[in-house]
């Protein structure tokens, strides 16, 4: 998976927009105005961070040499993944789902209950 299909695929969950509060350069995507991955490049690669369970966190950099503790972001609870191709595609959507699921999560319960009947159980908690 490269930067463009990681972008594709953050923009395909129920309700996700694209934002640049940071810089032009920095891909922000959020759920109800909270983050849940970025997207950078350095040197044609594409780097996105997504939030984790701090054990899944450790897990992952672990099994994956592409996936390190998050860059600018709180170690514990986000990776950065390069997107070097070393990860198979279905992982890193996985990631991506997860780290939606997680912040969706924490929503305010009204926020939470209208995506769960706007798109269904099942396609906001993949």
């Amino acid at each position: 998976m490269d930067g463009e299909e990681a972008r594709t695929y953050f923009l395909s969950r129920p309700d996700a927009i694209e934002d640049f509060p940071f810089r032009f350069d920095i891909h922000v995507f959020k759920i109800r105005k909270k983050m849940f991955g970025t997207l950078s490049y350095r040197d044609g690669t594409g780097y996105i961070n997504l939030k984790c369970d701090p054990e899944e966190a450790m897990v992952l950099r672990d099994v994956f040499e592409a996936v390190r503790p998050g860059y600018h972001m709180n170690k514990a609870h986000w990776n950065t993944v390069m997107l070097d191709g070393s990860i198979p595609s279905g992982e890193i959507e996985r990631m991506i789902d997860r780290s939606y699921r997680l912040v969706v999560r924490k929503l305010r319960k009204t926020e939470r209950i209208t995506l769960e009947i706007k798109y269904g159980l099942e396609e906001v908690y993949r």
